[in-house]
């Protein structure tokens, strides 16, 4: 399975802050977790509560862990990122992210469109919601 977020309408996309590129560096070390099989250190970038939402169903915590322990992903690579702060603590990432690998044996290789909702709790950013559907061409 692959990350990203959903989009929160009527917000402004803001210039790449520090804190921007650094929430982008994050997302990027979720998906470098998930390629070396570190599911320790995926598991704690995420709150207790988090969500996702897929074509192939709801997952919470537990099932989003458990899925990723199926993926094999052999490369990736993040794209056309954007961040929007509706406020302080919250910040929605938008990004096209390609791969290749495989989940349950089965080829997951392409490119995605993905978002995902990161909230500052004191002083750790942690992601809350993530979704992601693969591009087609228009």
């Amino acid at each position: 399975m692959i990350l990203g977020l959903v989009a929160l309408f009527g917000c402004v996309p803001l210039t790449f802050a520090a804190g921007d590129k650094d929430l982008i560096q994050k997302e990027k070390a979720v998906w470098q977790s998930v390629q070396d099989k570190k599911y320790d250190v995926f598991k704690s970038n995420f709150a207790a509560d988090f969500r996702s939402v897929y074509a192939e169903g709801l997952n919470d915590l537990s099932k989003e862990t458990a899925e990723v322990r199926k993926l094999d992903l052999k490369s990736f690579s993040l794209s056309d990122e954007t961040v929007v702060k509706p406020d302080d603590n919250t910040a929605v990432m938008t990004y096209k992210v390609t791969t290749a690998g495989a989940a349950d044996g089965k080829d997951v290789s392409g490119t995605y469109n993905c978002a995902s909702v990161w909230q500052k709790s004191g002083a750790e950013w942690k992601v809350i919601f993530h979704t992601e559907v693969k591009a087609q061409a228009r």
